[in-house]
């Protein structure tokens, strides 16, 4: 059976023969052999359909491994866990980069959903740092307790959504259907509470004109329990969320009344995640200000919140790129840098958020001249 039978026979069994968009995504992506994320060929780098930063440039993981060897030093027996580790790359530089400054782990543990996935990151450290694989542990589910480091790059994107559209009078929840071999929309009056709360604190931050015609934008209903579940494992360190959004003013921008959701194809980005169902990346941006504040009910502590660039330039960015004496090297070096930091590219749109527990010391990453508190 393929992913596309497979979904609406999910949406045949259902009383009102539709599913919450929530629920397609999830499948989408997914669904056990059948999920974009749970396929081969791979979707991650050049051949497939995106890059991550730490695909772009090995600078990024090194940074990254600065500020984790600060932290490591000062909890004892800590230990690191990634969430959805990609390829595998992120985890050999920050490896790498802390033996050589004798700030290993005592385990770098793996949660990871995708088996094909989990295959490509086992190789890739076989490959490139066979002397430490013994290090590292793929889990299925969070370790308790905890103590250290925890990663998810480019995680909540990933999760699933709902969709919901804003009216003055009325707020509507997008379905799914199936009719005559291919999937449609179907929107219904919000009837989840919860739902329908948040819709109503979005829309009281819009003004009338532009909810007339209808204000689409999404919520990521397993924010609250992944952060809740993630705080409860941590007993004392730091986590780290790299993601593109924004807090919530820019995200509930009048300017982005039809959301954040992209899908992503062979490099290429459109808005319809209905068509091509298991060959494409289907994301939303990350409401940065919910995180903080289910983070902040959850008993975490917001330690630090800078956009991408100005957190790889403090941790000595361009100091890591003068290392390399190959003029070849330097100029991939230096485009890699653009891509990572410039306005235009990942620099600004590209968020860290470090929340913290029982955890005190400054973070290396946001002592920027350009970094503020958020405000939200």
């Amino acid at each position: 059976m393929s992913l596309h039978e497979h979904i609406a026979a999910v949406i045949a069994q259902t009383q009102n023969r539709c599913i919450p968009f929530s629920e397609f995504m999830r499948l989408a992506l997914y669904t056990p052999e059948l999920g974009y994320y749970c396929r081969t060929p791979l979707p991650i780098g050049k051949e497939g359909d995106f890059v991550t930063a730490p695909e772009i440039s090995p600078l990024f993981g090194r940074c990254l491994a600065r500020q984790l060897s600060a932290i490591l030093t000062t909890i004892p027996e800590s230990n690191i866990l990634e969430f959805g580790a990609g390829l595998g790359t992120l985890a050999c530089e920050i490896l790498l980069y802390l033996e050589k400054e004798n700030a290993l782990p005592q385990h770098y543990f793996i949660l990871e959903l995708s088996a094909p996935l989990k295959e490509a990151q086992r190789l890739q450290l076989q490959q490139r740092c066979p002397h430490l694989l013994t290090k590292v542990t793929w889990l299925n589910q969070l370790p308790h307790p905890f103590k250290g480091v925890i990663i998810a790059n480019e995680v909540l994107d990933a999760m699933p959504v709902e969709i919901i559209r804003l009216y003055k009078d009325h707020y509507e929840q997008a379905f799914v259907t199936y009719n005559a071999s291919h999937f449609d929309w179907h929107y219904q009056k919000i009837s989840d509470v919860d739902l329908q709360e948040k819709a109503d604190a979005i829309a009281k931050t819009l003004a009338p004109e532009v909810l007339s015609a209808g204000y689409v934008t999404e919520v990521n209903p397993y924010l609250k329990p992944w952060i809740n579940s993630v705080s409860e494992c941590l007993q004392s360190g730091v986590i780290f969320i790299i993601d593109y959004g924004f807090l919530s003013p820019h995200y509930y921008h009048p300017d982005r009344k039809d959301g954040t959701l992209m899908c992503h194809y062979q490099h290429r980005s459109h808005s319809n995640p209905l068509i091509q169902v298991g060959e494409q990346d289907i994301t939303a941006h990350v409401d940065f200000s919910a995180v903080i504040e289910v983070a902040t009910q959850a008993g975490l502590k917001t330690a630090g919140y800078a956009p991408q660039a100005h957190f790889l330039l403090a941790l000595g960015l361009l100091e890591f790129a003068s290392l390399t004496h190959s003029t070849i090297e330097q100029y991939q070096l230096a485009q890699q840098i653009k891509t990572l930091t410039l306005p235009s590219e990942m620099g600004e749109l590209f968020k860290v958020l470090a929340l913290a527990k029982h955890y005190e010391a400054p973070l290396r990453g946001f002592n920027h001249l350009y970094f503020a508190r958020p405000q939200f």
